[in-house]
């Protein structure tokens, strides 16, 4: 039995598919997978590369937060922020990743550290699901 996918975002609709076979998702205490039939739940997730399986392709999204339900063969993510490796411009995505580094650098603070950091994993994010443009299945 197949899932049914949705990601949202507070602006758009981002993905719907009803014939997903698994989500792969950064969930904030570790990597979740779920298949039809998993158990009722709302997890929250991190920045990081969600993954929809569909028979032998794999649908990638860069994720920067949010939150996940599943309830029976329904899955639906409601994320911060959610891109496709062809809407993510890679010179944007490098650029940021300098200005978190330098940030990093010069952050003084753990509170500076902490932003710095979460900016730095978003852009590394980006790129990775970015640099997936053009390759087929995983």
């Amino acid at each position: 039995m197949s899932l049914e996918v949705s990601v949202v975002t507070i602006e758009r609709e981002v993905y719907v598919a009803d014939d997903a076979d698994m989500v792969i998702a950064p969930g904030v205490e570790g990597v979740l997978g779920v298949m039809a039939h998993h158990e009722p739940i709302v997890a929250a997730l991190k920045a990081g590369e969600l993954v929809i399986v569909r028979g032998d392709q794999r649908d990638v999204m860069a994720i920067s937060g949010g939150y996940l339900e599943v309830h029976g063969t329904e899955v639906v993510v409601m994320a911060d922020v959610a891109e496709h490796a062809y809407e993510i411009d890679v010179e944007r995505a490098e650029a940021a990743r300098a200005r978190a580094q330098a940030q990093l650098a010069a952050a003084r603070g753990a509170t500076e550290s902490e932003r710095a950091l979460a900016a730095l994993r978003r852009a590394g994010v980006r790129l990775r699901v970015a640099r997936r443009r053009g390759r087929s299945a995983d």
